[in-house]
């Protein structure tokens, strides 16, 4: 089988890849190695997409999901103006619907054994027990980890000694959403906090607390006592954040428990990463047991969704013929061809109380192509949180919007070499 492009990894920057390719007329293969497209914001279940002003710059690809996503009412844009909440489980049926509408080819459940690369790449998949054999031009690694980039023995950056904490999202169904908000909009009146809005189909909220004290968090008294009654442990309340869900008018997600760290650990041992799993499942228990025992509304409450995967917020960062750095976010440099815009902070969550970094540029900083083409070979792309970039500015391009412009760039450039 031969194609124009194949992309590595159905998460945000994939499934943004091989959607635009295919659109504009390559023949496009999308690899994943899960049974769902969407990554982060499926199977992970974090969702809403953080806000980003991407100034049009690459932005096809949301422009598309927000029109498929309305036809299954799984999305809704906030009172703040954030057009990305949606709803994780229905956009598993959202992003299959676009990918066939495209016309591109998709193999789920399977992964890359083997790459060769003469004038073109050759590709040897492994789906179960069975070996493929494809053929490309061009390759889009997609994956969380550079596994391309690995495969075919390119340099990657230098590990950071900084570490970003991961999380297990997971949701709650049965809760009196009505009851809770008008209690948290008494308890809570700062409104970079605690937001409700209330439409005719439901209710939407956020709401906050950290173990940082660089806020006066109203649902920190809260937390504390149910740490004094043994409820939670005091690392339960390292980070506690929830969103309302479209379509899902009884229900919150969680933005936690976030996984604390040894200094040693790397996450990417599997040793540690397995720990960190069933350890995020015991905080879930308590966390659940928290929002019963002292939230109103939540009293009828069940654990309806725990995230399949792990949310890592940090990984491998390729080596491209760019390398985004701090400077560039903070200090914003003007480039030939961008692939795109970006207004997101540098946002650290660290292991430490009181340490977590959200460094606001009130700036619009710019990423060029040449940050998604590998050093090594014109035709290797790299999208998604493994973007040839230091530690600081991969804190702030991780996010998924960002990851849709990095896709669709990173297809567009390829696109217009192949015309």
């Amino acid at each position: 089988m031969k194609y124009d492009l194949v992309v590595f990894g159905g998460g945000t920057s994939g499934i943004s890849a091989a959607y635009i390719s295919a659109k504009h007329g390559l023949k496009t293969l999308l690899v994943e190695r899960t049974d769902v497209l969407g990554g982060s914001i499926t199977q992970g279940l974090v969702v809403p997409s953080m806000k980003v002003n991407a100034e049009g710059i690459n932005t096809d690809f949301f422009n598309d999901l927000k029109l498929f996503a309305d036809k299954y009412k799984a999305r809704h844009t906030y009172t703040d103006g954030n057009e990305g909440w949606f709803n994780p489980e229905l956009l598993k049926i959202v992003f299959d619907e676009m990918i066939n509408s495209v016309k591109c080819q998709v193999i789920l459940n399977s992964q890359p054994n083997k790459i060769n690369y003469k004038s073109h790449f050759e590709c040897y998949l492994l789906h179960k027990l069975l070996s493929i054999y494809i053929e490309t031009k061009y390759i889009i690694d997609a994956t969380s980890e550079g596994e391309i980039f690995k495969l075919l023995n390119c340099n990657f950056q230098k590990k950071s000694d900084n570490r970003q904490a991961p999380s297990l999202r997971f949701m709650l169904s049965g809760i009196d959403i009505n009851c809770f908000a008008d209690w948290i909009e008494k308890i809570d009146t700062n409104r970079d906090v605690t937001t409700v809005e209330r439409t005719k189909e439901q209710i939407y909220l956020s709401t906050a607390c950290t173990w940082d004290r660089d806020k006066n968090w109203a649902l920190t008294p809260i937390m504390d006592k149910a740490v004094r009654s043994g409820i939670l442990e005091y690392e339960d309340t390292a980070y506690f954040q929830v969103f309302s869900v479209p379509s899902m008018p009884d229900s919150l997600n969680f933005n936690a428990p976030r996984i604390i760290l040894k200094e040693d650990e790397d996450i990417q041992d599997p040793f540690v990463y397995s720990r960190a799993v069933m350890q995020g499942r015991q905080r879930v228990y308590r966390l659940y047991n928290f929002c019963k025992n002292y939230l109103p509304g939540f009293e009828n409450s069940y654990i309806s969704h725990i995230s399949d995967v792990l949310g890592i917020r940090e990984s491998n960062r390729v080596k491209c013929k760019y390398t985004v750095t701090k400077e560039d976010i903070i200090n914003p440099k003007e480039f030939d061809n961008i692939a795109l815009a970006c207004d997101y902070p540098i946002d650290i969550h660290s292991n430490n109380k009181n340490e977590d970094v959200l460094n606001f540029t009130k700036k619009t900083y710019y990423v060029p192509i040449e940050a998604l083409i590998s050093e090594k070979y014109d035709n290797l792309y790299a999208a998604g949180r493994i973007i040839s970039s230091d530690f600081e500015a991969q804190a702030a391009l991780r996010t998924q919007l960002t990851c849709f412009s990095m896709g669709e760039a990173a297809s567009k450039d390829i696109i217009k070499k192949l015309k």
